[in-house]
This record gives structure tokens, C-alpha cells and sequence, in this order.
């Protein structure tokens, strides 16, 4: 069905363009500290742990996610921003929507030398866009004593970049299995400030790691992928909040219909495993979790004789979401790579 050399080459970057994501989402679109966390939905991808050719890589992909969330979410984005800095009790009516649209340039480096038996891919990723969120509430509640209700909106847009990840893995191929270990990190250098309610950095540094799993078939052209991570978060010294320890889930199926042609479906699961921290954390453990599941379809052509190219679109549905805004989110990847020595031979 697929030339196993023709495929290997065709995805550097599914499990490195999302790391982006992670950090330059809005504070008011996901979980962590009011609404945002390291990890972004749908980071890896199709392919995720399948070996590479070697030397340089570039992807460039458009992001959009389109989320909504009630009174939890919006009230610890409050927290967060400054606005509440007292202990009381009360009711939150509250309706937060967020959009991000977001443009990623990222370049990758496979060696061509094994490292530990295996190939090394070190990648960063450049971020640029708009982010952009909404909250209307109506708090009711005490402060000691006194009673008091209070009904507002307020809203807020950033444009800019991003923070600074950092991105490193390790792959190893047995037949039509391949084997992944990662590490990414975030350097927070984006224009961030703690009282917006939109950024686009999430204003402290946070580590990652994990493993994956690819089968790829290339006589049947059946794949499936599945990478699995966990987060580490520093304390944001801006808000005193520190964001518990964080797993995440994502996977895809497909099947390659030619050898360009590739349809199959994506799916993510997220659960925060420890509880928010620190001195500024006043919303308690603040555990959260969201599940999502979409379509994708791709397509593999060759671009001269050294290289290929590969576009991809996927999208999500969110459900199940707790303490966490949810709703849906797109990727449309365009990927440069160089091309297998088979092709190259034939001229493309």
C-alpha cells in the first residue's frame, strides 16, 4: 500500500508544532491557574514516534481553538488576575469565552549519527497571534459579615509572540513498530502580565515529558499513535500560584487509502493529577480534566528531488470538561522535509 520510506520522512513536526500551542494559548481558554496549562490539545499526532530522515525540518501551522466556561473557570481567572485577594464564600454565575488565532514557524534538526541506538530530533518553535476572552459574571456572596452582590463583564485581546519552547525526542524502530521518548520546556520571554485576562505566555516555566507508541503498516497502510505525557509546573512568581502536576493523553488512527492519501480520526484525554498550590492559589486543588475527539485527513507529495511536503488538517470536539473551559479546536500543518534516498534515486 505505502512505501515505508516514502511515509518515515513525511511528519518531523506532528509532535512538535503543538508544544507552541501550550504556550501561547489564552489564560482564559484551559485549566491551570485560572485557565491555561503547558499542554495544548492535540500536541502529537498520526506518525508521532515513526523514524525521520535526517537533517533539517520547517512546519508552519495555523491554530484556531474557540472555547467556552462557566462560573469555576471564570471565577480562578479572576484569582488570578489580582481582583480577588481575600477568602469568602459566595455564588458565581459566569459565562467566559476565549478564541485564539495563532501563526507557528518551527524548525527541527534530525542528527544522522544514532544517540543511545536510537535518533535524536532537537526543534523550537517561533509563535505569533491573537488571543482574545470574554467573562460576565454575577458574584454573590460574604466578606465576614457583609453581604454583597456584584454583576460586571470585562474583556480583553493580546497580539504578539509567544514564549519560547524548547523540544527534544529520541526514536526507535522495530519493523512496523516505533518506540519515542520526549522532553520539552517553556521559556517564559512573551509579554505577559498578570491582571490581563488574555496572554500570550503563561508566565512561568514548566517542564515535560513522556513516551509514544506508532504502528505503522505500510503494506495494509493501517497507523495508529499514541503519546503519553505529564507536566510540570513552576510557580508563577507573578501570582504566587503554582499549577499541579498535570497527564495527557493523545492519539490517532488512519489509514493510508494511497500512498499520499491518508484519512483517520484524533483524539486527546487530559487529567490534572495533583492540585493547584501557593501562596496565591485561593479556587482549592482546582483539579481539571477535558476529553476531545475529530477527523483528519492528510496528504504526502513530493517537492523536487530532496524533499518533501505534507499537509494536514485535524480537528477536535471537546466534552467531560471539569474546571476547564471546552468547545473545539483546528490545526492545519504544512510541513517541509527532506525526502527518503529511494526518491531521491527516482527523481521524486
Amino acid at each position: 500500500m505505502i512505501d515505508r520510506a516514502y511515509v518515515r520522512q513525511s511528519i518531523p513536526v506532528m509532535g512538535i508544532f503543538a508544544l507552541s500551542l501550550i504556550l501561547s494559548a489564552p489564560n482564559a481558554a484551559h485549566a491551570d491557574e485560572g485557565g491555561v496549562s503547558f499542554w495544548v490539545p492535540g500536541f502529537f499526532g498520526s506518525l508521532a514516534a515513526a523514524p525521520l530522515q535526517p537533517g533539517w525540518s520547517v512546519a508552519t501551522i495555523y491554530y484556531h481553538t474557540s472555547v467556552d466556561a462557566g462560573g469555576d473557570v471564570a471565577f480562578a481567572r479572576q484569582v488570578t488576575r489580582g481582583n480577588l485577594r481575600t477568602n469568602f464564600t459566595g455564588n458565581l454565575s459566569a459565562v467566559l469565552d476565549a478564541d485564539v488565532h495563532l501563526g507557528f514557524v518551527s524548525p527541527s534538526y534530525t542528527l544522522a549519527s544514532p544517540v543511545l541506538g536510537g535518533q535524536l530530533t532537537v526543534a523550537t518553535l517561533v509563535a505569533y497571534g491573537r488571543s482574545r476572552g470574554e467573562v460576565d459574571t454575577t458574584l454573590t456572596g460574604a466578606l465576614g459579615p457583609i453581604g454583597f452582590t456584584v454583576s460586571g463583564a470585562s474583556s480583553d485581546q493580546v497580539t504578539g509572540w509567544a514564549d519560547l519552547p524548547l523540544f527534544v525526542n529520541l526514536r526507535w524502530n522495530s519493523g512496523v513498530h516505533n518506540y519515542m521518548v520526549y522532553g520539552a520546556g517553556n521559556i517564559p520571554i512573551a509579554n505577559y502580565e498578570a491582571r490581563r485576562l488574555a496572554n500570550l505566555g503563561i508566565g512561568h516555566s514548566a517542564l515535560d515529558s513522556g513516551f509514544g507508541y506508532t504502528y505503522l503498516n505500510p503494506k495494509t497502510g493501517d497507523e495508529f499513535s499514541a503519546v503519553l505525557g505529564f507536566t510540570y509546573n513552576l510557580e508563577n512568581q507573578k501570582t504566587d500560584y503554582q499549577n499541579g502536576i498535570d497527564m495527557h493523553l493523545d492519539w490517532a488512527a488512519s489509514k493510508f487509502l494511497t500512498k499520499q492519501l491518508q484519512l483517520g480520526v484524533v483524539g486527546y484525554a487530559y487529567q490534572q493529577l495533583t492540585g493547584d498550590s501557593g501562596s496565591g492559589n485561593r479556587v482549592g486543588s482546582f483539579e481539571s480534566r477535558v476529553f476531545g475527539v475529530g477527523p483528519q485527513v492528510g496528504y504526502l507529495f513530493p517537492l523536487g528531488k530532496d524533499h518533501q511536503g505534507y499537509v494536514n488538517l485535524k480537528a477536535y470536539w471537546e466534552f467531560e470538561a471539569e474546571h476547564r473551559a471546552e468547545g473545539w479546536n483546528t490545526w492545519l500543518t504544512f510541513s517541509i522535509s527532506p525526502a527518503a534516498p529511494t526518491q531521491r534515486r527516482s527523481g521524486g
